[in-house]
């Protein structure tokens, strides 16, 4: 809502003594250059820079916008920069608290205040996505209006929890995790400039390693648990920050794991490899040691597809739709609720009963191509759909497998060259028994013996 007296007040205060606020309020940026990260959002002409009202003249005003991102991102960051910069009214709503009374409240002063002053009012909606569809309904008069330009920010995804009509009338701007460079580029500002830590203490590297794997990407948790060091090493008289510090205040020890070296693959490797070898305790182990380094989801749920495929196949046909699944899954929904997907893959595929036979299959076969074992196909499989494939001898003899009552055809369907050649060897464990006699009485009735 708008501001009270008593939050004036507040406010008040906390500019004439910023110390009494937590670090991630004071390192707040003031405009939208001072921002950290988003720069696909920030460029001249965008719809943030509308708001705040660079090029935004003329009969086409600024539009309503959605920002949809993890948390700690800079969805709220950015709403105080337009609060602060714009010239405009303006308005702040939580879903969590606020309800349709509230938005009609708004929008009714929005209206006099737009016909009364001439002054136009921009509503910042946070957790959108709590709003329920009715309450969702209370805003699209206003917005497609013009009576406010709504800035509405959402940690899921709008085309799920945002109704359709909202998002047809306001831009979707997607907020992208911080990057590590972000990260300690925000770090370094919060412990040099005056509204920070002003030099107080510094920062090793290695302390700065750890923080920015517990941060995740998230700004607000980066400068929260640098807050909680820096003072925890004040009141030991420290002026730097010591590793053990961090590790005690955050209660996270550090995991020695680096993204880009030989950590990031030994781990995934003995992840795959423990999976494989149907240890259940020592995957998880391994999946846990990435999840807390902060690994990327999307690399350990590839490696999980790859695993359902090389190592378990068709001894267990649900292991690759999980797998899938779960990637799909973490894509939607990051960490740290991904952890959850990812452990629910882990534990299916490592106790899955395994099977090789889809990977010895086609390398097999590619092994053959690349000898240069190919030759023509044989003519009656060819297409025989045009105009005078026939006189080319194209597609007669062929038998159609569906006329028979078996539903399989005795005919040669690979090349000359390759006719007697057999790639897959199924296993007899778990479902693949069943696809091992189907082979064998499909051999068997093309015409084929097992050589």
């Amino acid at each position: 809502m708008e501001p009270d007296l008593f939050t004036a007040a507040a406010e008040e205060r906390q500019e004439k003594d910023p110390a009494g606020s937590p670090l991630a309020v004071r390192m707040r940026p003031r405009t939208l250059d001072e921002v950290v990260g988003q720069q696909h959002l920030l460029k001249p002409g965008s719809p943030l820079r509308r708001l705040v009202g660079e090029g935004a003249k003329g009969p086409a005003g600024p539009s309503s916008v959605i920002l949809w991102g993890p948390p700690g991102t800079g969805k709220t960051t950015l709403a105080y920069v337009v609060s602060k910069a714009t010239n405009k009214r303006f308005v702040e709503l939580s879903a969590i608290t606020a309800g349709v009374k509230e938005v009609r409240a708004v929008i009714d002063g929005a209206r006099r205040a737009t016909g009364g002053f001439g002054k136009e009012t921009v509503l910042f909606l946070d957790e959108i996505h709590r709003f329920s569809k009715a309450q969702q309904d209370s805003l699209l008069p206003a917005v497609e209006n013009r009576w406010v330009t709504l800035i509405a920010a959402t940690t899921e995804n709008p085309y799920f929890s945002v109704i359709s009509p909202l998002l047809s009338r306001s831009l979707l701007l997607t907020l992208e995790p911080l990057t590590d460079d972000d990260l300690r580029g925000l770090l370094k500002r919060a412990l040099t400039d005056e509204r920070g830590l002003g030099g107080s203490v510094t920062l090793p590297e290695d302390t700065e390693a750890h923080l920015l794997r517990i941060a995740g990407g998230d700004a607000r948790r980066a400068l929260t648990a640098l807050e909680a060091a820096a003072g925890a090493a004040l009141d030991k008289g420290e002026s730097q920050i010591a590793l053990r510090t961090l590790e005690e205040t955050v209660d996270r020890a550090a995991v020695k794991y680096d993204r880009d070296g030989d950590q990031h693959y030994d781990v995934a490797s003995a992840l795959i490899k423990s999976i494989r070898g149907s240890d259940v305790d020592a995957a998880l182990h391994y999946l846990a040691r990435m999840v807390e380094a902060g690994e990327d989801p999307r690399f350990i749920a590839r490696r999980l597809m790859i695993s359902a495929s090389e190592d378990i196949g068709l001894a267990d046909p649900n292991a690759l739709p999980i797998a899938v699944a779960a990637a799909q899954a973490v894509a939607m929904i990051g960490f740290p609720e991904a952890a959850l997907t990812l452990s629910h893959a882990t534990i299916a595929l490592a106790l899955a009963p395994k099977s090789n036979s889809a990977t010895t299959a086609i390398g097999a076969a590619l092994d053959d191509v690349r000898k240069g074992l190919a030759g023509p196909v044989p003519p009656h499989l060819r297409d025989g759909h045009y105009k005078g494939a026939a006189k080319l001898g194209h597609a007669q003899g062929y038998v159609y497998p569906h006329d028979l009552a078996e539903g399989i055809a005795e005919q040669q369907y690979a090349p000359d060259a390759l006719k007697d050649r057999e790639y897959y060897t199924p296993t007899r464990h778990g479902a693949e028994a069943r696809y091992a006699d189907a082979v064998e009485w499909t051999r068997k009735h093309l015409g084929r013996r097992r050589s």
